[in-house]
């Protein structure tokens, strides 16, 4: 059957498209790059208050924006242990609190032999990992920086963000510091498979035109009210460098599992267990399906939370103009009374709103009856 195969809690293949996840490696010193373009250090308009934006609800000017946000913008330089001496890889990150813990992606910081934090004006600490959640590509760093130094850059809510709406990316493309992009929110809600080989997908990820480079993985993707309310994390290329389509987490995943890392130093994700296909007019064609919504469950993880609660997979094939159709398995039809249309809207429900440990209700077609089944949420098994 020529249709996505989905893991719930994740996605096997993710976006058809080629991903580079945004992080510039160089052999050499970055300053070697064009002799490192250096930004000057635009005047903030008032930067007593750490949390300028989240008292303000009106919208800035770019300059604005960039002026009040360059100081919670970081460069983050890393020595990994597979590198040859003297080489090193950049990525960017943003001040998350007067403690020192800057966010910044999980792939920035795989396998760091050393980290290097720089502030925009040329002040520089070094960071420790405290918390990596590879599932999000989201990990929290911390440097041992005095809180007169330090501007935490406050979080939007990702989830009023509407298809046109301006935004702007400031990070450290191929390592030239404090560089600031500008575009609209090109779509929400999308699927974007993280780092390895992972078969669970990032659900609810921001895209983006704002030109996004490699350097600019871990920097903030900010509104016009300077809000965060995005990780820029990926690009859709064939060459690497950006084409106008890129990828940010959304801000409330980061303000759920960033605390998470910085108390226990990892994240414990749900899932539930079963692989399946969207409903879509072929499928309900072949269902004799009046509507194109839900998901179709193909097959239940053995062991996993679904087994445990009695959903059922695929018991049939069925061909139809040379295709081969899997069927017979259940039908979601909603989530705790929310109705389900696709895949994305079980992942983003499972993400924002629940916990291992918790229950939830689907609505269930089987065999032509529409059931309730209770199912207790697990913790996703790892990467491995």
């Amino acid at each position: 059957m020529d249709k996505t195969t989905a893991i719930l809690g994740g996605v096997f293949g993710g976006i058809a498209l080629l991903l580079v996840f945004a992080f510039y490696f160089s052999p050499h010193r970055t300053e070697s790059l064009q002799q490192e373009l250096t930004v000057p250090n635009v005047p903030n308009l008032k930067t007593d208050d750490r949390s300028v934006f989240s008292s303000r609800n009106t919208e800035v000017s770019l300059a604005e924006l960039f002026a009040k946000s360059q100081d919670g913008v970081v460069k983050v330089s890393v020595r990994k242990s597979n590198q040859t001496a003297g080489a090193r890889s950049v990525g960017s990150g943003f001040v998350y609190d007067v403690l020192g813990h800057i966010i910044t992606n999980s792939h920035v910081v795989d396998d760091a032999q050393k980290i290097t934090v720089t502030f925009l004006d040329g002040t520089s600490y070094n960071a420790k990992v405290v918390g990596v959640d590879k599932f999000t590509d989201i990990a929290v760093i911390k440097v041992d920086a005095s809180p007169a130094v330090l501007r935490p850059l406050p979080l939007g809510d990702s989830s009023q963000l509407r298809i046109g709406d301006p935004v702007a990316a400031i990070g450290n493309p191929f390592g030239l510091s404090g560089s600031m992009t500008s575009g609209i929110v090109s779509q929400v809600g999308r699927l974007l498979s993280p780092p390895g080989n992972s078969p669970f997908s990032i659900p609810d990820v921001i895209q983006t035109d704002a030109a996004i480079n490699p350097g600019n993985s871990g920097g903030p993707l900010l509104n016009m009210k300077g809000e965060v309310i995005g990780i820029n994390t990926a690009i859709q290329s064939d060459t690497g460098e950006f084409t106008g389509v890129g990828f940010a987490v959304p801000s409330i995943t980061i303000s759920k599992i960033a605390p998470v890392l910085i108390k226990d130093g990892h994240y414990h994700h749900t899932w539930l267990g079963i692989t399946g296909v969207d409903i879509d007019s072929d499928v309900a064609s072949v269902l004799n399906l009046k509507d194109t919504k839900g998901f179709l469950i193909v097959s239940v993880v053995k062991g996993s939370p679904a087994d445990k609660a009695g959903l059922h997979g695929s018991t049939e094939t069925k061909e139809v103009d040379g295709i081969k159709y899997q069927i017979g398995g259940d039908l979601i039809l909603s989530v705790d009374h929310k109705n389900v249309r696709k895949i994305d809207d079980i992942l983003v429900y499972l993400q924002r709103e629940k916990s291992v440990g918790d229950k939830i209700v689907l609505e269930v077609l089987r065999n032509g009856q529409v059931q309730s089944i209770v199912l207790i949420l697990e913790e996703r098994p790892s990467q491995t």
